[in-house]
């Protein structure tokens, strides 16, 4: 069965066709990156725009390199939840379009559904039950995935999400936006104990997570040593922030394995790429004798490959939508 699948959730115009939601036929990423980074982030109006001028050429490069038409697949799968809404929007009205005119089932599926499912695509051999840790510049969580279209979040950052933390943290040490990357790579040789940060534990609920302490410690730490003319080891500070990050999430998701018997764990997302926490993550779960499943780093970020391998799993539960389907701007992950 191939499913076509649309992702337009941020800034990133995606689709793919995934055949029995393991294999990618085709996978087609135009990404607007470079014009937002002008801004130093994602201006969602500009976003709206880029997506209407890419997704004609997007869906047609992704069928010819598929090797179908538009009438040869099954369904049409497509992100309607969460994200930026004009952006999700036009997503949403084409994939509607397309299942409309070539007499589809259309299938809706949520973003961070999908980010899990770009597991599927990596790990042939994967399936629930699992654990997911999925950390991005959006959501952070830990996921109890039952099975392919029941889950349920067992821990969630309070306020900011890893990602976006990474973010903002690059942003004040004046590195290009997208930030994540490069400070990855700018912590690669800087020591991880040269700056002490925060890490911050929520009463009674020992899986979730804040990051706004932590994030608001590198600004105060940057602009401090600006305002007294004293020097920082930006390598130094990119590797204490990674580890400090590392370390508030390895615990919580081992504590979850503890809690559910799970010996599974997925990583989706994308700061599931930060090459510190893959390593972190290695190392703890072969002390507990955890499988840990980390997605190929081209399949991290946004694309429509992770979407049409959950939108598989969403077609043979039955959940389908009429073309009346609407966007959202948010939407419980454990509602699909």
């Amino acid at each position: 069965m191939n499913i076509l699948a649309f992702e337009s959730s941020c800034d990133e115009t995606a689709a793919a066709v995934v055949q029995d939601g393991r294999v990618i036929r085709s996978n087609v990423i135009a990404s607007s990156v470079e014009v937002h980074a002008l801004y130093g982030g994602v201006v969602p109006e500009l976003a709206s725009r880029a997506h209407v001028e890419a997704i004609v050429p997007v869906a047609d490069r992704t069928l010819s390199g598929a090797g179908l038409t538009l009438n040869e697949v099954d369904a049409v799968a497509v992100t309607y939840a969460p994200g930026l809404i004009g952006a999700v929007l036009v997503g949403v009205n084409f994939a509607k379009s397309a299942a409309l005119a070539a007499g589809k089932p259309l299938i809706p599926v949520h973003h961070v559904r999908g980010h899990i499912a770009a597991n599927y695509l990596t790990h042939p051999d994967l399936e629930p039950p699992f654990l997911c840790l999925c950390v991005s510049g959006g959501t952070t969580a830990i996921v109890h995935v039952k099975d392919y279209t029941d889950m349920e979040i067992l821990g969630s950052t309070r306020d900011d999400a890893a990602g976006e933390c990474f973010d903002k943290a690059a942003r004040v040490l004046g590195l290009p936006y997208p930030g994540g990357k490069y400070l990855d790579e700018l912590s690669q040789t800087g020591r991880d104990d040269a700056y002490v940060l925060p890490h911050a534990h929520v009463a009674d609920a020992p899986m979730d997570l804040s990051f706004s302490g932590l994030k608001t410690a590198v600004i105060n730490l940057v602009h401090n040593a600006q305002q007294k003319g004293e020097a920082l080891s930006l390598p130094d500070l990119a590797a204490s922030f990674s580890g400090a990050v590392s370390g508030a999430l390895i615990p919580r998701v081992l504590h979850a394995a503890a809690e559910t018997g799970c010996q599974r764990l997925a990583v989706a997302g994308g700061v599931a790429a930060n090459s510190r926490i893959r390593k972190d993550l290695e190392t703890a779960c072969r002390q507990a004798g955890l499988r840990l499943f980390l997605p190929a780093l081209e399949l991290c970020g946004d694309n429509a490959a992770m979407i049409a391998a959950q939108g598989y799993y969403e077609l043979l539960a039955g959940h389908t939508a009429p073309s009346g389907l609407n966007a959202y701007a948010t939407r419980d992950l454990a509602l699909g």
